[in-house]
């Protein structure tokens, strides 16, 4: 059976209907009763009594529909907040949704501007710094980090080949003392995040450093997209150079 549910609004107008009545069968008992009731010869109830025992049933039903209305009505309001609190956690929820859809639609396209945006390959040391910086702004526009800093280490004697230390436009910081040893060896190195290259089969592995405890599982995997990139793009540098017959950045 389907449960009704009365708005406050009908409750109060059927209250005001029932208390109305209530008024006029009150002000109207001493005409509706004439006389002593005769239940028997010997067992006559007064008029009085029936009055006063009348208006205590009329009294009692008006507290019971007090009553009964209040209850009504702190059920109805308990609804209406019930309802008002989820609608407001369905909004929060979908602004919520709408937010993490722009952040990945943001980091869709940090990616792709990762993978598309070259016209040649870094021929020089200098361009190498410069694709460095490049991908420095790709990580500012996806993590909240105010510096990054990009290093390919020799993982067979654990020396720095390569480093770069950026920091956000408007902001200055010391250089962090990160050792190659903790990060070839994956060692946590808080309070700062260390995201390694994946290739296992290289004598060097490339890492991006961030002044963070931890970041987002999204934010990780588009940094080891930059990692992963930066390795390649440095063995091709390297390549080339050995190709040439020109000096490594060794």
């Amino acid at each position: 059976m389907k449960k009704i549910n009365f708005q406050p609004q009908f409750l109060q107008v059927l209250y005001f209907i029932i208390n109305i009545l209530l008024f006029f069968v009150i002000v109207a008992t001493p005409k509706l009763i004439n006389g002593p009731l005769h239940l028997s010869e010997k067992l006559i109830i007064e008029e009085e009594v029936i009055e006063g025992s009348l208006l205590c049933i009329l009294l009692f039903l008006g507290i019971l529909i007090f009553n009964l209305y209040k209850h009504e009505v702190s059920k109805q309001r308990e609804l209406i907040n019930k309802i008002n609190n989820d609608k407001k956690s369905a909004e929060e929820k979908l602004d919520d949704s709408f937010k993490y859809i722009g952040q990945i639609n943001v980091q869709l396209q940090q990616i792709k501007s990762i993978f598309n945006n070259y016209n040649k390959f870094p021929e020089t040391k200098n361009d190498f710094k410069k694709t460095l910086f490049y991908f420095s702004e790709r990580v500012f526009g996806i993590v909240n980090s105010n510096w990054v800093l990009f290093r390919i280490i020799d993982s067979n004697n654990g020396k720095t080949i390569n480093e770069q230390f950026e920091t956000r436009h408007g902001y200055a910081f010391e250089y962090p003392h990160i050792s190659n040893k903790m990060i070839i060896e994956k060692q946590s190195c808080s309070p700062f995040t260390t995201v390694i290259s994946n290739p296992q089969n290289l004598n060097i592995l490339a890492c991006c450093t961030l002044p963070a405890d931890k970041i987002s599982n999204d934010e990780r995997i588009f940094i080891q997209a930059i990692t992963n990139e930066i390795t390649m793009l440095f063995v091709i540098l390297n390549s080339s150079y050995y190709k040439s017959g020109n000096k490594s950045l060794q």
